[in-house]
């Protein structure tokens, strides 16, 4: 039932702001959602016994339609971040056509991309050796003002955020920053860990989820 769902919310957020692309339609909903149930306890899901769940099972978390209205902040994308993601890829013109338009083939770019930057409302490091540093951009879409960050730190990872505040003073005003995350704890780490990274301005809280593995650990 979740594709109708999100399908409703999507066509009503297309109407509310007909002029937001399809990725920033997608964080609003991504970066809105909840992660605790309706007794502010973690989601649990029923398999043998009740456990824990993770960004694994609910993704971003349970979405929320009346706070995608309002997102505060936003994770946009262009074609062009699309299609470079695809070179990253290692995909090649003839492929690459197929998602494009007009005569003229696109060229990816000299130095490709690092697929940890790309401009996703979630943060995952599937093999992380020492430490590593991703950028993202937000764009703001609600009234002035400033967002500071918080961290709930993966297990066995250390995560420092640069700059710790984004002042917005106009709609479609972008601002970038930068997450490190480094490995305190291989053994801990030595499988998926989560945690999660919000920007707020008191009223609005802009999630997103971080997902890392350590490289490399054996006992």
């Amino acid at each position: 039932m979740s594709c109708p769902h999100i399908s409703g919310i999507v066509g009503l957020l297309k109407t509310l702001y007909p002029h937001w692309s399809p990725a920033a339609i997608k964080s609003a909903i991504m970066t809105s959602a909840r992660t605790r149930d309706n007794k502010e306890e973690p989601m649990l899901m029923l398999n043998s016994s009740y456990i824990r769940v993770t960004p694994f099972s609910y993704g971003s978390g349970h979405v929320q339609p009346n706070r995608a209205m309002d997102p505060g902040l936003i994770y946009d994308l262009t074609t062009s971040n699309y299609l470079n993601f695809l070179c990253a890829l290692g995909y090649k013109a003839d492929q690459l056509a197929l998602f494009t338009t007009g005569t003229a083939p696109y060229k990816c770019p000299a130095k490709p991309i690092r697929l940890e930057d790309f401009n996703y409302p979630s943060i995952t490091v599937p093999n992380l050796s020492g430490s590593i540093t991703v950028s993202r951009t937000v764009k703001n879409v609600g009234p002035p003002g400033t967002y500071t960050v918080r961290v709930r730190q993966p297990k066995g990872i250390q995560v420092a955020v640069r700059p710790k505040s984004l002042k917005f003073d106009s709609v479609g005003e972008e601002k970038k920053f930068q997450v490190t995350l480094k490995v305190e704890n291989r053994a801990t780490a030595s499988d998926y860990v989560f945690g999660v990274l919000v920007w707020s301005d008191g009223k609005r809280y802009v999630r997103s989820p971080l997902v890392v593995k350590a490289a490399g650990w054996k006992p």
